[in-house]
């Protein structure tokens, strides 16, 4: 077993099936491999210092690019709607239209604002954003090895990329699924394009983009990295499946959630801001 799985922060249901699925995906090379991640609080660290780090969202929000009424205003949203993302009595479906009446709420209030495109490295810049520890083993590695990287987020793709680019980590393996900002010809901010990505609705991102997943038929095996429940459906557009080690970090009310990330993830991360874990995965799957 890889050392890193005995740490005091890995939890598993059943090591036994984990060793399986690892050695299975080593002996299927790195040619078949292919890593799905969320990307707040996944690739990103959940805090720094004992102080939460921003989400995708959280990084226009503190940035001086929005008004303090607006501010004030997604605040009172998060406050309603973040209790209910994480409230592990309420069923999924329970949740949905919650979590598009929030999301929805939110893009209204960043329309408004007429956030100019220029302005979006300087707030990345400016902002406590940071990827986890390790990113950079991570992000590089896949590179080298020229493993495919889809990153599934409800965050804001045009901010998402920003960091990784800042990160000097935007390599060409990388593909974003996300909520992109649609820019007028003046570089203002007045729509968000497509369909609209949230919490619990990426599978329906991932099946929208089958004909992504068609190049990436050969890639049958998936290491897939999410925070939340509603991320174990990134990975349903995957064609000819074989196997799957589905990663999750708990960063927020650890003892409640525990069981149920047990229940439906394989190896669980507890207040763990580290890429320490994936990164000796990949190292073992691609026999380094």
């Amino acid at each position: 077993m890889i050392p890193e799985l005995t740490k005091s922060s890995v939890s598993m249901r059943d090591p036994n099936r984990v060793e399986q699925i690892l050695t299975s995906m080593r002996n299927a090379g790195s040619s078949t491999l292919q890593v799905i991640s969320d990307f707040d609080m996944t690739l990103t660290r959940f805090a720094y210092n004992g102080k939460r780090c921003p989400t995708c969202h959280n990084i226009l929000e503190n940035s001086k690019l929005i008004s303090e009424d607006c501010k004030d205003k997604l605040q009172n949203l998060l406050d309603t709607y973040y209790p209910i993302e994480i409230d592990s009595t309420r069923s999924v479906e329970e949740k949905l239209p919650l979590m598009v009446e929030w999301w929805t709420k939110a893009h209204e209030l960043l329309v408004e604002q007429k956030i100019s495109k220029d302005h979006l490295v300087r707030a990345v810049k400016e902002s406590e954003a940071m990827l986890r520890d390790g990113y950079k083993q991570f992000f590089d590695h896949l590179h080298q090895m020229s493993v495919p990287l889809l990153i599934f987020s409800a965050g804001i793709g045009d901010v998402l990329e920003e960091v990784i680019r800042q990160a000097g980590a935007f390599h060409p393996n990388v593909k974003v699924f996300s909520n992109y900002m649609d820019f007028d010809d003046s570089g203002v901010l007045r729509a968000f394009k497509g369909e609209l990505i949230h919490i619990y609705n990426k599978r329906e991102g991932a099946v929208l983009n089958v004909e992504h997943f068609k190049e990436l038929q050969s890639r049958c095996n998936v290491l897939l990295l999410g925070d939340s429940l509603g991320d174990l459906n990134m990975a349903d557009g995957v064609m000819d499946l074989q196997n799957i080690l589905k990663i999750g970090y708990l960063n927020d009310k650890v003892d409640e959630r525990r069981q149920s990330y047990l229940n439906t993830y394989d190896i669980i991360l507890e207040k763990d801001e580290t890429m320490g874990v994936p990164n000796a995965i990949l190292l073992y799957i691609t026999g380094q």
